[in-house]
């Protein structure tokens, strides 16, 4: 097994299962990093503050011994109702009426991305901010290639692309496992619809043959022989696998249950788990897989995690597998099989493992409050009213009366005072067992309590507002060097004498491994003037992490230490390879005259004599202004004399060039330059229109075929300062 949000070597008591969260680890992991004290302005120096208690929960705040019920009400023709309040809902437990201490409508809009009008796909931001906190949904999808057929492997990628290309949100968080798999082949929680779609495409479906077929193949070579059998050969594999994936989908659900306040839902595509339960005697592991079952439901619903089973082939009768099936010798009583033995093994047997497969999706589904997606064809109708489920809700919130831990299941039912409704929500949960978690230990106090929760949860945390920038540039070899910028807001800052801001941040790479990190603490002994342009403007700190080629999350977070307010990003970065193509281009580092007056910490050795000013997360900008913008183009190609062109362009919403400038280098320019062109350019802003714009940065080699590279980003030029009052 394997899992994206897994930490390998972690395992859940007593089960061997790999833990469900890769970031599990990290907590740990950053107990490692050292913490070093700053001073605005000046150098390292002093002491870490000591670690204060943990923040805020985004969204809807409860303690952490609440049972948490999310509740869709329609009325009789489907439509979901928003007008209801806390006195029209009743929640018993155990038949006992409860008292609703906490309740909140969720009605959460469906966001598109914001792309320009000539583009084809949004340009992905390269900079990412927490200014408004998260208010989409959050999908965990789980791709069951254990219990999907190698020849319907095109069907689940063409199933999930159609969900998120057409129905996630600009606003929604989606994280994509494969059971089997390479953990690489997953994607963490992310809104890129682009690494999404590659997770996905991924997918390879591994699922044995049917149990039908193998169990018929097996009779006709041994029937006339004394040991004609017509067992299934696979019998103990199907077990595993089916152990697997339950396995896999309990330490999800589990680690799941850490994001609350919101439906939690599960994508759980698969054809379903094909061993069959019913034969208790004859099956060795049915038990143990049926004791799996009930383990997943109950650390689902523990969790609120509400499972959607999507069978990926559609209406189906398993008659692709149908035309494997001949006709079954004449003599086949005198093997010593019964009537009904001989017809399992035709259309028949394939039509029971079929409506096995289908009980086993039904039931994750319904017991969780989700819903099965099978037997057809229709996925537009199923996918949106899972978004709608997503969408609109009431969270409902009580003390359990019995709030032990003896993993007793408790059975909830959820009414609504109203003639004519229908309640969708879960039907019960599972108390806890053993003894409660211990917080791990945080020595030296190198990292605060809430630093660490922060950024162990798969949410951004919107307390103190920033924006985060990364851009890769080449270092060194086989490491690139990327450029981490962190901007907080002023107005979030108390900025009192001695106020000490710890900024934390790591990579994880895409197998789920740490691959560099660092915590620093910047005490705020700001003089007047200073003072006042942080308040005004913000704070800017600067870094640099050395990482190979390959995919990462950057997770960076901010805590100001003396009124516990914590803010984090989640960045997803790729790493080129440098080397390996012909010619290929660092990030982007742009700054301009007004962006850059907020008073950087630390500023980069590397650009301070490239650029201006300091480089700047700013992506909004006055018509006054002006860009300046700094990249390496690298060349791997010095051996052949050639030339490279290097293009600016500022492009309109509507396709329109307004900016242009062309730049000719030489490849005997590379010697002694680690096969780079270092290239900066300015772009006036003076006469562009309010709107959206696209600056992009493309080199392109005369050599053979003319390999090109490019950046572009995403800018807006504002709307000039209202006049009103001025005569």
């Amino acid at each position: 097994m394997n899992q994206l949000l897994t930490a390998r070597g972690d395992t859940l008591a007593g089960r061997g299962v790999p833990a469900a969260s890769r970031l599990l680890r990290a907590t740990a992991l950053m107990c490692l990093l050292g913490g070093v004290a700053l001073t605005a302005g000046q150098t390292p120096g002093g002491q870490p503050a000591p670690a204060p208690q943990g923040p805020e929960t985004p969204t809807f705040r409860v303690q952490v011994d609440y049972v948490e019920v999310d509740a869709f009400v329609t009325d009789g023709q489907g439509r979901f109702i928003r007008d209801l309040k806390k006195e029209d809902f009743e929640v018993s437990e155990d038949g006992k009426p409860q008292t609703i201490n906490a309740f909140t409508l969720v009605d959460i809009p469906i966001e598109r991305s914001i792309r320009p009008l000539f583009a084809a796909q949004p340009i992905e931001p390269d900079v990412r901010t927490n200014a408004r906190p998260f208010d989409g949904r959050i999908y965990i999808v789980v791709l069951d290639d254990l219990h999907v057929q190698f020849s319907h492997s095109r069907m689940v990628r063409s199933v999930m692309r159609k969900f998120i290309q057409e129905k996630l949100g600009a606003n929604d968080l989606m994280a994509v496992i494969h059971v089997g798999g390479k953990s690489e082949n997953s994607q963490e929680f992310t809104n890129s619809k682009r690494l999404l779609l590659a997770a996905v495409d991924k997918f390879i479906g591994k699922a044995e043959r049917p149990a039908t077929l193998e169990a018929y193949e097996r009779y006709l070579a041994t029937a006339g022989s004394p040991n004609a059998n017509a067992a299934d050969p696979l019998i103990q594999k199907r077990g595993f696998d089916a152990r697997n994936t339950l396995q896999e989908l309990d330490a999800v659900a589990s680690w799941f249950g850490g994001v609350r306040g919101r439906r939690k839902s599960i994508l759980f595509v698969s054809e379903g788990i094909d061993y069959d339960i019913e034969d208790v005697f004859g099956k060795q592991d049915a038990s143990m897989i049926i004791d799996r079952t009930r383990d997943l439901i109950r650390a689902a619903t523990k969790s609120n995690v509400s499972i959607f089973a999507i069978d990926p082939r559609g209406l189906s009768d398993m008659g692709d597998f149908s035309i494997e099936l001949g006709g079954l010798p004449a003599d086949g009583g005198s093997s010593g099989l019964t009537d009904q033995q001989l017809a399992s093994l035709g259309p028949r047997g394939l039509q029971n493992e079929l409506r096995l497969q289908h009980n086993s999706l039904r039931t994750l589904a319904e017991e969780t409050g989700g819903f099965a997606v099978i037997n057809t064809n229709s996925f537009e109708n199923t996918f949106n009213r899972i978004v709608e489920e997503n969408s609109s809700y009431y969270v409902l919130a009580y003390y359990p009366p019995n709030p032990k831990r003896d993993g007793k299941f408790h059975n909830i039912r959820v009414r609504v005072n109203r003639p004519g409704v229908t309640v969708r929500a879960r039907r019960g949960y599972a108390n806890p067992t053993g003894k409660a978690p211990v917080p791990a230990a945080n020595p030296a106090g190198r990292l605060s309590a809430e630093t660490r929760e922060a950024l162990d949860s798969p949410l951004p945390v919107s307390g103190l507002t920033m924006q985060v920038f990364a851009a890769p540039f080449k270092g060194t070899a086989p490491k690139a060097s990327v450029l981490l910028g962190v901007e907080i807001s002023g107005k979030n800052l108390r900025l009192a004498a001695g106020d000490q801001l710890q900024l934390s941040y790591y990579a994880m790479d895409a197998k789920g491994k740490y691959q560099g990190g660092s915590t620093e603490t910047v005490t705020l002994n700001l003089r007047p003037e200073t003072k006042a342009i942080v308040e005004e403007t913000g704070l800017r700190a600067l870094s640099r992490l050395e990482l190979p080629p390959g995919r990462y999350q950057l997770r960076v977070a901010a805590n100001e230490l003396s009124s516990k307010t914590v803010g984090t990003v989640l960045y997803d970065l790729e790493v080129p390879d440098f080397a390996k193509s012909p010619i290929s281009m660092s990030g982007l580092a742009i700054t301009s005259p007004a962006a850059s007056r907020l008073p950087t910490v630390r500023p980069d050795v590397d650009l301070r004599q490239v650029l201006p000013a300091p480089p700047v997360a700013a992506r909004e900008f006055q018509a006054a202004d002006e860009i300046a913008l700094f990249a390496e183009v690298y060349d791997t190609t010095a051996a052949s004399p050639h030339k490279v062109d290097i293009t600016t362009t500022v492009t309109a919403d509507e396709g329109k060039v307004l900016f242009k400038t062309d730049e000719t280098r030489d490849s005997a320019d590379l010697q002694g330059k680690s096969g780079g062109y270092g290239y900066s350019t300015r772009v006036p802003l003076m006469g562009l229109a309010p709107g959206l714009y696209v600056l992009k940065v493309e080199a392109r080699s005369r050599l053979g075929a003319s390999p090109t590279a490019d950046r572009q980003l995403q800018f807006r030029i504002l709307e000039p300062p209202s006049t009103t009052g001025a005569k």
